[in-house]
């Protein structure tokens, strides 16, 4: 295994080697600990664990080893390369969850009360926006959604209502590739005293790192580009304020019971292993479709950052390392030409999420967002026509191939 004092000066050995810790039977890999409990020597330690006078575990569903090992390697990726302000090494802590709307859950009821208001972005995963709008907002927890793109309006907002307390973004956003401008909203939102929180998911730590712009929190669907196989579902949350990591998010987490398994942790582990090489034939496969489509006579737009038609390709191109292996885009004709062309797809894979190594295709408008109101689902930008595209890593030449078999009919 790696000297712990060696200096990892490379993502994907970070993502190799980052958080492991040597087991006593001195595994190569962290074992699966499928353990519900764990054993104290004496009555004494059991007290001491409980009373976090001492490290150690106790119950799976406040902390397993399976969990500790991939927890610390995404908190490494997050924080690679980062420092503090003194030039300290930025230390994150983060709690590994059974889903991303887990982690989410735990971020949202830990930071917000009856009477407090968040203020988030038209483009959200329809998972989130359901969150917001069915379970906090009975709680009395209101969500103001406008287009932070604009930071006057954003301001004004945040004047008018010194009740929001958070902001959440989500960028590039789900499904449109809306990308808002982290470092300019985080200073906004930390003016005025409200906490800011990133979903990092469709660009992961290696083409983005929101703590650099010293937000608060960083969640992931860790089922996406991290686990990058599609084998299981996770989520994560990730904190810069270690005091309150260790204090009130801990105790959040432990009684909301949203915790990960030990084998989903495993295969997570797994897969972050290789993210480094996956997310670069993505990003390349990626930007070659998106051009592909921008030339091609049946497609009517193309939403893609990397292509200088974005709106948002500026703000892209200063925070991420690459636009990243999401696209959207309509097909002329409608939803019906749109139907015609996912239906002749022979390759690439009709199916929801994102981020496994074959290509995904999906149509928001009656899968992903289906719950969210029309009137608002058109306000974000999703359209009826609108495909949603996770570009994989197959070759390249087959996944133009088959889109050009597919588009020819219509």
């Amino acid at each position: 295994m790696a000297d712990k004092t060696f200096p990892l000066t490379g993502f994907g050995s970070v993502a190799i080697h980052g958080g492991h810790q040597e087991d006593t039977l001195s595994s190569h890999l962290t074992p699966i600990f499928a353990s519900s409990i764990f054993t104290f020597d004496t009555a004494e330690q059991g007290m001491r664990r409980f009373a976090n006078e001492e490290p150690g575990y106790i119950y799976s569903r406040w902390g397993n080893p399976s969990f500790t090992d991939t927890e610390n390697a995404i908190c490494a990726l997050e924080s690679f390369g980062l420092k503090n302000s003194d030039g300290t090494p930025l230390a994150l802590k983060a709690f590994l969850h059974a889903s991303g709307q887990a982690a989410m859950t735990t971020l949202f009821l830990a930071n917000l009360q009856q009477g407090d208001k968040l203020i988030s972005h038209l483009a959200l995963y329809g998972g989130t926006y359901e969150l917001l709008t069915k379970i906090l907002a009975p709680t009395g927890v209101e969500t103001i959604i406008i287009d932070l793109r604009d930071l006057n309006i954003t301001e004004d907002t945040l004047k008018k209502n010194p009740d929001i307390k958070w902001m959440h973004l989500e960028t590039p956003a789900n499904p449109t590739i809306q990308c808002v401008d982290i470092d300019a909203l985080t200073k906004l939102a930390h003016k005025y005293g409200v906490g800011v929180s990133v979903d990092n998911t469709f660009a992961t730590p290696y083409l983005q790192q929101p703590f650099k712009y010293d937000v608060d929190f960083v969640i992931h669907s860790t089922t996406k580009f991290l686990n990058g196989h599609g084998t299981s579902i996770g989520g994560v949350l990730i904190g810069r304020d270690l005091e309150k990591m260790n204090t009130k998010i801990t105790k959040w987490f432990r009684l909301l019971g949203g915790n990960a398994s030990p084998f989903d942790a495993y295969l997570l582990r797994m897969g972050i292993k290789t993210i480094e090489l996956r997310m670069e034939r993505h990003c390349a496969n990626a930007m070659k479709v998106a051009r592909y489509l921008q030339a091609h006579a049946a497609i009517e737009k193309v939403f893609y950052t990397g292509l200088e038609s974005h709106p948002d390709f500026e703000t892209s191109k200063r925070q991420m390392k690459h636009p990243g292996p999401m696209l959207s885009f309509e097909v002329g004709g409608g939803i019906n030409n749109g139907k015609k062309f996912i239906n002749a797809l022979q390759m690439c894979t009709r199916a929801v999420s994102l981020g496994t190594t074959d290509t995904l295709i999906s149509h928001p408008a009656s899968m992903s967002h289906s719950s969210v109101p029309k009137e608002e689902r058109l306000k974000s930008g999703i359209s009826d026509g609108l495909i949603r595209m996770s570009v994989g890593i197959e070759n390249i030449e087959d996944i133009l191939a088959d889109f050009e078999q597919a588009l020819k009919n219509l």
